[in-house]
């Protein structure tokens, strides 16, 4: 092994060791489902960080906590899920903080779930919401848990629906997940939460924000940031254009159409108006049953999606499963095989 290959691997195998630190070695899931339910942040932070392991000892653990919770938790919570996108420097951080200080205000627990860039050596989470977020995280009806995005497609940490579901356990009715930034495979965190919502900056057009059509297609409200000062005229130009090309997108599947909206995250202005677009909008799916609809259809995919990630787990954890792959895996980076052909052989082969 490579003097650079050995540091990676020991930085991933001390990441490792810190996550495990944070542990019991044995973890009473029935105590720790309890702590969970009866509110308590550690408890809370505790059991995602197990639902989130990599590990495979600790994935039936995961499995007897979600179940525990299942049992324990009376489900009598109207949660509300909403996701939150938009590029770097549009101000995610600042608009969610000020959308879950309004919250509190209002009677709601807020639960955030920050999916930060992360190490591609350690695995690790940035943890720079909670730096950003320093109202919020001071709240004690507040929960910030930022997770390491790693290589998950769309920039969603693998176990965030789960996250989500022990938030709500804990009492948390409204949970924010901001994502990583824009790009064609962030519409995966609109698999799993109720609302979408997309954050633009005054002024600048899609290729300059790098925002894709299929981004502004899933979104079910669109929010122009920063209108303060000079920039608020820029903004309501920018709210205008959008509200315009809206109107040439196929009918939304929840048949309300999109609004696009302005806010300062500074002054305050615009976010009541989001908060009471916001609410009306789940009304109406609530009336023509989008609502309930939506949630089923992310619950089978998401059920389809762990299927396959643990079948394939198994199968390469399985007596020569990870020999057959490396063996494949060389043949098919030498062009004997196709990519397709060595998945079909090492899915077909016997066991």
């Amino acid at each position: 092994m490579s003097s650079d290959k050995a540091k990676k691997q020991e930085a991933i195998d001390a990441a490792r060791n810190r996550i495990r630190s944070n542990r019991s070695e044995r973890t009473d899931i029935h105590e720790l489902a309890k702590s969970i339910v009866d509110g308590k942040r550690d408890g809370l932070a505790k059991g995602i960080t197990l639902i989130e392991s990599n590990q495979p000892e600790e994935r039936e653990s995961a499995h007897e906590l979600l179940k525990e919770i299942k049992s324990l938790s009376n489900n009598s919570t109207s949660s509300l899920r909403i996701g939150i996108t938009g590029i770097p420097g549009v101000g995610k951080s600042t608009f969610i903080e000020k959308l879950g200080v309004d919250l509190i205000n209002e009677g709601h627990k807020v639960a955030v779930l920050a999916v930060d860039p992360s190490s591609r050596n350690t695995g690790g989470s940035i943890l720079g919401d909670k730096t950003r977020m320093e109202k919020l995280s001071s709240n004690e009806m507040a929960f910030i848990r930022p997770s390491p995005a790693a290589d998950t497609l769309g920039g969603v940490a693998r176990a965030t629906m789960e996250a989500i579901l022990l938030c709500e356990a804990a009492g948390y009715d409204r949970v924010l997940v901001e994502t990583v930034g824009v790009g064609q495979s962030e519409i995966s965190v609109r698999d799993m939460v109720d609302v979408f919502t997309l954050l633009l900056i005054g002024g600048a057009g899609d290729e300059l924000q790098g925002i894709k059509r299929g981004i502004v297609e899933m979104a079910d409200l669109v929010v122009v940031h920063k209108a303060d000062g000079d920039n608020v005229q820029t903004c309501n130009d920018t709210a205008s254009a959008y509200r315009n090309s809206l109107h040439l997108f196929p009918q939304p599947k929840g048949e309300v159409a999109v609004e696009v909206l302005t806010a300062s995250s500074l002054s305050g202005e615009g976010h009541d108006k989001f908060r009471s677009s916001l609410n009306s909008l789940v009304q109406k799916w609530k009336e023509n049953d989008f609502f309930s609809s939506q949630r089923l259809k992310q619950r089978t995919e998401r059920m389809e999606q762990h299927a396959k990630d643990l079948l394939f787990l198994r199968m390469k954890e399985s007596k020569g499963g990870i020999k057959a792959w490396d063996e494949l895996e060389q043949q098919m980076n030498e062009g004997e095989l196709s990519a397709f052909s060595a998945a079909w052989i090492w899915a077909n082969k016997k066991k």
